[in-house]
């Protein structure tokens, strides 16, 4: 019995990763109804509890949504980037740590795609950006504060410049660095390098961005990089 349990779920996961498949590549549009459980469990040849399986998967993934009554059943979700960008973050996640990402690639890539973002969120000149930058800037300069909590400031940071870039597509590609490359070579270089340092460089940056200095705001992001490529190379040399 546990045998076809284990087969059972294995199934339903197959299931659920061609119907998101689906989904994400455009084949099932946003408010589409998909075919009711009977349907689906003769097409896949399954029962209909392993149908149930599969879309339980998929409503705890937010791809899609049920209704009931007259009219009801299982409807694709609009998918947002909220939604997308975690499957990125998880995926890049793992082949940083299976180290299938060279460390100078990351950073070389972090200061090209980044700078996009720059230069687009001084052109745009939200005055918010500034303001939302200084909030951080204030919560890395507490000595008090954890080095968990400095590094997720420094993510928050980042993020924000990401954000205002005002490209959804720009965006979810930067997710693979502000949510899952970011945090580990944080945690990587924390034992060797300067909290004082990384702020001093991160206010360069405000400072430049609040001028609305293209030219001063991409050296600063350079100096951010060289700095945490440095400490990256000795932390990495220490290990």
């Amino acid at each position: 019995m546990d045998d076809l349990k284990v087969v059972t779920v294995g199934v339903a996961k197959q299931i659920a990763e061609q119907i998101r498949a689906s989904i994400l590549e455009g084949r099932l549009t946003p408010n589409e109804k998909l075919p009711t459980e009977e349907e689906m469990a003769a097409r896949f040849g399954v029962s209909r509890p392993t149908v149930r399986e599969a879309l339980k998967r998929l409503a705890a993934q937010n791809l899609i949504r049920s209704k009931r009554g007259p009219g009801g059943g299982n409807f694709v979700n609009e998918t947002t980037l909220d939604q997308v960008a975690p499957i990125v973050t998880e995926a890049a996640t793992m082949l940083a740590t299976l180290s299938e990402f060279p460390m100078d690639d990351v950073f070389e890539a972090r200061l090209e795609l980044e700078g996009v973002c720059l230069r687009r969120a001084i052109e745009i000149g939200d005055p918010a950006l500034a303001q939302r930058l200084a909030v951080e800037l204030d919560i890395q300069r507490d000595e008090a504060i954890s080095d968990e909590e400095f590094c997720a400031s420094d993510v928050r940071f980042h993020r924000t410049i990401v954000d205002a870039c005002g490209n959804l597509f720009i965006r979810l590609a930067l997710y693979t660095v502000t949510e899952a490359l970011m945090p580990i070579t944080n945690m990587i270089i924390t034992r060797t390098r300067s909290r004082s340092v990384m702020v001093e460089r991160h206010d360069a940056l405000a400072r430049a961005i609040a001028e609305r200095d293209a030219a001063a705001a991409q050296a600063a992001l350079a100096e951010v990089i060289a700095y945490r490529r440095g400490e990256y190379a000795k932390a990495a040399d220490r290990r």
